[in-house]
């Protein structure tokens, strides 16, 4: 029997606040919501470990721990820090997994500061506008 494909999701700031922070924006749902949504649509397909920080430093940590660990790969949700954090695109370049960087909404459409993502230059991937299935199909992506 194979093992699952495992998969660690990183959530950055603002994101805990899914569902009552811009909802015309982000949508109604909650982060908890959308992490139900993604795993009863993956269940039996990959093991789906979640991580929220409104903190860079914590990020770049649990980031950093990746590189001893065995992981398929990283989704990334860095929020504000994409346009910000040179400390989570360093740490980004240390691994040796996909890292697949997902925004709910589609920055693009939105203020130009939003448009410039550092953290983009160490994604394997970037998905956005997608609302609730930025997740699910981020993740799917690698199991295809």
């Amino acid at each position: 029997m194979t093992s699952l494909k495992k998969f660690l999701i990183i959530n950055g700031p603002n994101l805990n606040m899914l569902g009552a922070r811009e909802p015309e924006i982000y949508g109604s749902l909650s982060l908890q919501e959308i992490i139900k949504y993604t795993e009863n649509n993956l269940a039996g397909k990959c093991e789906c470990v979640w991580y929220q920080s409104n903190i860079e430093g914590e990020i770049v940590t649990r980031i950093q721990e990746l590189t001893k660990q065995d992981y398929s790969g990283l989704v990334i949700n860095p929020g504000a820090y994409s346009h910000t954090s040179v400390a989570i695109l360093d740490a980004l370049h240390m691994l040796k997994i996909p890292v697949i960087e997902v925004h709910l909404s589609n920055t693009h459409r939105r203020e130009e500061f939003r448009q410039t993502k550092l953290t983009a230059k160490a994604s394997t991937i970037i998905m956005e506008g997608l609302g609730k299935n930025a997740y699910l199909m981020a993740i799917q992506s690698q199991l295809l």
